[in-house]
């Protein structure tokens, strides 16, 4: 039987509004609307009472498409239907590979005609200002679950002007659902990084007191950053998402940083792990096969080349499960990115890991994948042999190099349907607090980049 697909419905369109009007404006939306149902009737709406979701977006994509007439719908930082279709509407305008994604040469075009649309007078207007009510993506994945009070944090280039607030409602409209609509209030604040910092003291007042709060912080995490450490500080969570770090060793060991302090981190890229994580266990779940996880000295593990985060922290859960000390870290760039890292396990032994980053043809929404896991060992009498590949990317490398069918089992991950960021916050918020296992592997991550800066 089909999902039945759901609509948004817009209470309030994005309104321009004061700073301090912006409890008044919420309580007025509440009081002033109408929505007629098949019947005629018209159903009640109850104001959002799950939680608050605070989300920083630094990305200038979307004001861009915005400023430029290209895009219509809310500034939430997500890559959706509505702004993939706009940029590959800039694409095939400009000639540019239709990728539907913010490619740099797609940046250059997007900044280039804004600047002279500037320069013209007909682009002058801030590219977040008269939004139409698009379907709104954060608050479509999550409102449909759980809804929240949304506030998105915008910083923006160029001459420090204050900042402007807008506010809106929707609320997702299901004919399987009773006859009352349970709706998201969504709340935007622009304006440079000084102009947010200055009224960051005002944000925590926002929150819905007495509710679960997060932050979803889409930047480089700064503990030094005065905004993040106010809002990390009154938030139950603070989510990241490290297949987009620029420089996933360094912002790794940031995010350990922030775990040493007592900040509760949350990783969305962790979670694209499960289904390996959970194949590798089952695959010692046997008497026999759990003993022989002693003999495993031999780890390979293949990604799509760009970013090492889901390579990295895999290997940290490994390490950390099995009680293994990294004790030298290697890197070399090339066709192939290639880190070897070596652990001492118990007893002395000698375990040796390789990461190889690999170049593929068709790269996916989630940058650095993980494609193929091999776990062997040197003694030809253990039975511990594994090799585990994803349904699309097979274990190519290692059939190459002759032999990813003669370990003991072989496993296939299927793809996960729900890869992308907005569906796996809409997850995440499901939960708050300490992850101890996300914690741990991340501290024995942290501690293979530290050999490198010994």
């Amino acid at each position: 039987m089909p999902t039945q697909t759901s609509t948004i419905f817009s209470l309030q369109a994005p309104k321009d509004i004061s700073l301090n009007e912006i409890d008044t404006e919420l309580n007025q939306i509440w009081q002033s609307y109408g929505i007629t149902g098949e019947d005629g009737r018209l159903p009640s709406a109850t104001r959002a009472t799950t939680f608050t979701l605070v989300v920083y977006e630094p990305e200038e994509t979307q004001y861009l498409l915005a400023a430029l007439g290209f895009y219509n719908g809310p500034i939430d930082g997500i890559l959706g239907p509505q702004m993939a279709a706009a940029l590959r509407e800039v694409q095939k305008k400009h000639n540019l590979p239709e990728s539907g994604t913010a490619t740099p040469e797609t940046l250059t075009v997007l900044r280039e005609e804004f600047a002279k649309g500037q320069r013209s007078g007909s682009g002058g207007e801030h590219p977040a200002s008269g939004l139409s009510s698009g379907s709104p993506r954060i608050a479509d994945e999550i409102a449909l679950r759980n809804p929240c009070r949304i506030i998105a944090l915008f910083p923006i280039a160029g001459e420090d002007e204050g900042v402007k607030a807008q506010v809106s409602a929707y609320c997702p409209i299901q004919k399987q659902s009773s006859s009352t609509l349970i709706c998201c209030e969504y709340i935007t604040l622009s304006g440079t990084a000084a102009a947010l910092e200055r009224i960051g003291g005002m944000i925590p007042a926002l929150l819905i007191g007495g509710l679960p709060k997060f932050l979803w912080w889409k930047a480089t995490p700064d503990p030094n950053n005065g905004l993040f450490k106010r809002l990390a500080a009154v938030c139950n969570n603070v989510i990241v998402d490290s297949c987009n770090f620029n420089e996933p060793e360094k912002e790794l060991l940031r995010l350990e940083e922030l775990v040493e302090t007592g900040v509760p981190v949350a990783d969305l890229n962790w979670r694209r792990l499960a289904s390996w994580q959970e194949l590798t266990a089952e695959a010692y779940d046997s008497p026999n096969r759990r003993a022989a996880l002693k003999e495993i000295d031999r780890v390979t593990i293949d990604y799509e080349k760009g970013n090492p985060a889901q390579a990295l922290l895999f290997l940290g859960w490994l390490a950390s499960r099995l009680q293994w000390q990294p004790v030298s870290y290697e890197k070399e760039s090339g066709d192939y990115d290639i880190t070897r890292i070596r652990f001492i396990a118990e007893e002395q032994r000698q375990v040796e890991a390789e990461l190889a980053g690999v170049p593929v043809a068709d790269v996916g929404d989630i940058i650095g994948d993980l494609i193929a896991l091999r776990l062997s060992s040197t003694n030809p009498q253990a039975d511990c042999g594994t090799v585990i590949c994803s349904e699309t990317g097979g274990c190519m490398r290692m059939e190459t190099h002759g032999g990813a069918q003669s370990a003991g089992l072989f496993q296939q991950v299927t793809s996960l349907s729900e890869q992308k960021a907005e569906a796996l916050l809409s997850q995440q918020v499901q939960r708050w607090g300490r992850e101890s296992l996300f914690e741990e592997s991340l501290g024995v991550t942290a501690n293979i980049f530290k050999l490198e800066t010994n």
